[in-house]
């Protein structure tokens, strides 16, 4: 009761009230000189004070960004003296603790060996959101090394930052990679966040925290200066608590590289895609949308609301396209993970190589000496997906060559591009995953969702939309279309996100079983 109160009487002092403010909201109230981003900045900081260590205990973020109110001053400033503000002027965002930040935060991917990881440069996408005006508030907790260590770790766990805890229930997983940033956004921590994505995690924590969150085509986005495992899938992407503020962050986002070769293959990079622009007078009304029923089994109560919401689909206009014919290769599943483990160590490597003198690995082998040698990274599971990196033979192997070319090919040309050309498609549907599970330090991680992997291995457009509760727990729908079809996605999430108002805020609930409507059924008849 106590520590209740001082949670209400810590919110209670912040003059400017975050909680569901959308970006949309806090620039407007900014622009109407109705509050200040030094404003806005502090509330931020009192709810993360009030909810990530301490009241519910989140322990979705990592580090704090120590010149936040500075750079929140002279946003104001510069508001004041009349210079035209970015799209996200003086807004606070956070950001997964893999990407680089140049303002004293480390980027240490959850891991002890990367705690003095502070490079001094941004990422590109940082650099695009600090260009737009937003201030980066912090960086937040993750499946350590983006879930890639283990192929028993647990979700939302990492060794520097412990284990991130559901808003929704806090004995339940928030998933990964992008937990911190799933739970934050979810818990009105920051206005929004990004997260990046290999397979399932942007995708995956924005579904489980009621999140809107889009992995965009690999390419459309910078990976530059981001923690790698994979150049063939990685990728930066939004995650919102509506499509309106994924759009607004996806446009600041968006943008070539010359050093990051896949944005060259982005086709309107040149001219850029206002994403805003495209949600806005969103209609189902037309739209061709593929039912994937090999992905649609999850449990009979998301069963249902999956149902429920394909009629609501369909009374809106919508044609919906069965298809009950078709299921990936299982062969592209193991072509996936081939490229994985080769990339890994490739990639992994030659990030550390540009790390500074303070960060004592310098390579994947450094890595899993350093683990073997460091308890508290082994102590809950081990380092197996490391070790059959560290085993592969490079990035001439022919096996890996063909393994590149069979899963592109499976997921891309004879996956996506062949279902939508087939059924004159606007996008692919499915529900995203099931609900949260409880978090089990025994047995690791046990999400289900089978719709990620087809997007993520093709490199081509995911994005997840709140779609409903099951017994309080949140779950999504997945709108999958081509290469380069964000805009669509976008679009058809929005018209989804207005027909079904399907968003409910955090509850904080020590567990489903203590929420109202199901702890008096877990009692005895008197």
């Amino acid at each position: 009761m106590i520590q209740t109160l001082i949670l209400a009487a810590a919110l209670a002092a912040s003059a400017y009230p975050v909680e569901e403010r959308s970006l949309a909201q806090i620039e407007a109230d900014l622009a109407a000189g109705r509050t200040t981003s030094q404003a806005v900045t502090r509330a931020y900081l009192d709810r993360i004070a009030a909810m990530d260590a301490q009241g519910p205990a989140l322990h979705s973020i990592l580090a704090l960004n120590p010149h936040a109110l500075d750079e929140a001053r002279a946003a104001d400033q510069a508001r004041k003296a009349g210079k035209a503000p970015g799209p996200l002027a003086g807004v606070p965002v956070l950001v997964k603790d893999n990407i680089e930040t140049a303002d004293d935060m480390a980027t240490t991917a959850g891991s002890i060996a990367l705690k003095d990881n502070q490079t001094g440069r941004d990422a590109p996408v940082v650099q695009s959101l600090r260009a737009a005006g937003a201030i980066i508030l912090g960086k937040t907790n993750l499946s350590e090394w983006a879930n890639i260590r283990s192929s028993r770790s647990i979700s939302g766990w990492s060794g520097l930052g412990g284990l991130v805890r559901n808003p929704y229930a806090l004995d339940r997983n928030v998933c990964g990679s992008s937990s911190g940033t799933g739970a934050a956004v979810a818990a009105s921590l920051a206005a929004a966040g990004v997260g990046t994505e290999t397979d399932g995690s942007v995708t995956c924590p924005s579904a489980l925290n009621g999140l809107v969150g889009l992995k965009p085509t690999v390419g459309l986005i910078s990976r530059r200066r981001i923690v790698p495992i994979s150049h063939t899938q990685d990728t930066p992407g939004p995650m919102a608590r509506s499509v309106e503020d994924a759009a607004i962050l996806l446009t600041a986002m968006a943008g070539p590289d010359p050093d990051d070769p896949a944005t060259a293959r982005a086709p309107h990079l040149a001219h850029p895609i206002d994403y805003l622009a495209a949600v806005k007078g969103a209609s189902l009304k037309g739209s061709r949308l593929g039912v994937l029923r090999y992905a649609s089994h999850m449990n009979p109560l998301e069963d249902a609301l999956f149902e429920a919401r394909l009629k609501q689909l369909a009374e809106a206009g919508a044609v919906l396209v069965e298809i009950s014919d078709y299921r990936p290769d299982p062969a592209m599943g193991l072509a996936e993970h081939l490229i994985l483990l080769t990339e890994l160590k490739a990639d992994l490597n030659a990030y550390l190589a540009t790390t500074p003198a303070s960060v004592k690995t310098r390579t994947l082998a450094d890595l899993i000496a350093f683990n073997a040698a460091t308890p508290r990274e082994l102590a809950l599971f081990g380092q197996d997906t490391f070790e059959a990196a560290q085993a592969t033979s490079g990035l001439t192997d022919p096996a890996y060559l063909t393994a590149k070319a069979e899963a592109g090919r499976m997921a891309g040309r004879d996956g996506i591009d062949a279902l939508v050309g087939r059924y004159s498609l606007d996008a692919l549907i499915a529900p995203s995953y099931g609900p949260a599970w409880r978090t089990d330090v025994a047995a690791g991680s046990h999400s289900s969702g089978a719709i990620s992997s087809l997007a993520a291995v093709a490199g081509y457009p995911h994005l997840t939309v709140p779609m409903g509760e099951v017994r309080g727990l949140p779950v999504g729908l997945s709108f999958v279309g081509p290469a380069w079809s964000e805009a669509r996605l976008l679009a058809l999430g929005a018209a989804f996100e207005a027909l079904t108002h399907a968003r409910q805020r955090p509850t904080y609930a020590a567990s489903v079983e203590t929420m109202p409507d199901i702890a008096p059924l877990l009692q005895p008849i008197p």
